[in-house]
């Protein structure tokens, strides 16, 4: 997270210290997978150099700040939240008042143009409900408008909101694929278009190996997130430069280094407070050809604390990893999503998830399931008890 930023000059009728200094820690996750390119097999989104994600940035209202690496994945800590960068992955994590629509266009333009890819083959966009909505801009001012973005681009896009929707809630969109549907990118991007008719007068050439790919299964892919709010203040002081005066620091004393161990962590100590992390895998696996991440974003303030922790990290139990970090922030709530495809060691995500009625003091208050083509995903909500 950034700064938090100053409302004064907006909200200047009103006395409460929330409403001069707020930050939305909830973040908008923009995550996309490329179609391998028959005709190119060294399409490579890390082929895009760093001013070119640099101005990209520029169009979200964010900006780099640190960067770190390894032969799978380029990890890159934002004033705003993260950017990771894989092979044929790219995702794209910001909070506050930033706008990762709108450097979608650029994005596809930056694919083609260098990294050398034509179709999206997935998308997946999601939130949580904001703290206060009436605060962020075009196109982000409701899920509503975030869908309306996105459908100008899709014609097989689906919206879904999870949890109840006047409390705590999560919305996704995603494409409804697999089901004989286009995998192309339609009505506004005519540049990604153009590219794929010409890459339509090819096509002879690549079917066989196309066929045979589309039989092979997919390499394994998982997601859990975890977000969390009304977290303890006494570890939200961590997080601020009067009690650390490091990310190192403050890393350490908080036992964040301990939760997925092999990991090289990345990490920036805000002034005067807040506090981003990325965690990539020194040893992930072959399996995992995109490569394995974690990320952690903290707003610390007591009257909109925000903790989200992220990861693709394979597991078939992600119960001792949920356990391990909310015992670490110890938040009033918190949401769980996991994300799984079917060849992936978390398929059984929704099972598990559902035997965690209680962990420790918090309890279970909501669970939905989705069923998609490609995933499964499990929504949970936790709540402290007694409240």
């Amino acid at each position: 997270m950034a700064e938090s930023e100053d409302l004064s000059s907006s909200s200047s009728n009103s006395s409460s210290r929330e409403d001069m200094h707020f930050f939305e820690g909830v973040e908008k996750l923009l995550e996309i997978w490329f179609a391998p390119n028959p005709a190119n097999k060294n399409a490579d989104l890390r082929k895009i150099p760093r001013p070119m994600w640099d101005a990209l940035l520029k169009t979200v209202r964010c900006e780099i700040i640190s960067f770190t690496r390894n032969d799978q994945i380029d990890a890159y800590v934002l004033s705003e939240s993260s950017m990771f960068v894989s092979k044929r992955r790219w995702i794209l994590k910001t909070c506050g008042t930033t706008t990762p629509l709108q450097c979608f266009e650029p994005l596809l333009r930056l694919a083609s143009e260098i990294a050398g890819y034509s179709e999206i083959e997935d998308l997946f966009y999601s939130r949580k409900n904001y703290k206060r909505p009436e605060l962020q801009v075009s196109p982000h001012r409701g899920f509503e408008e975030e869908v309306a973005f996105l459908d100008s681009f899709f014609d097989d896009g689906r919206a879904y909101s999870l949890g109840a929707i006047n409390r705590d809630c999560w919305h996704l969109y995603t494409l409804s694929r697999g089901g004989g549907g286009t995998n192309k990118i339609l009505k506004r991007n005519n540049h990604i278009h153009q590219l794929h008719q010409q890459q339509q007068q090819h096509q002879h050439h690549y079917d066989d190996s196309q066929m045979i790919e589309a039989s092979m299964q997919p390499d394994p892919d998982q997601t859990i997130e975890i977000l969390m709010t009304e977290l303890d203040p006494k570890v939200m002081a961590i997080f601020t430069k009067d009690e650390c005066t490091t990310a190192k620091e403050a890393t350490q004393k908080s036992g964040i280094h301990r939760l997925i161990p092999g990991m090289i962590i990345d990490d920036y100590l805000f002034d005067p407070c807040g506090y981003s992390m990325n965690g990539i895998s020194k040893n992930c696996g072959k399996k995992y050809k995109e490569g394995c991440y974690m990320t952690i974003h903290i707003t610390p303030e007591p009257e909109f604390s925000y903790v989200s922790f992220e990861s693709n990290v394979a597991s078939s139990d992600y119960g001792e990893l949920i356990e391990r970090v909310i015992r670490t922030f110890h938040p009033g709530k918190f949401i769980v999503t996991v994300f799984a495809n079917k060849t992936s060691i978390a398929a059984n995500a929704s099972r598990e998830i559902e035997h965690l009625g209680t962990i420790d003091q918090w309890k279970r208050r909501d669970i939905q399931y989705s069923r998609f083509a490609s995933y499964d995903l499990t929504y949970a909500q936790y709540c402290k008890y007694p409240s």
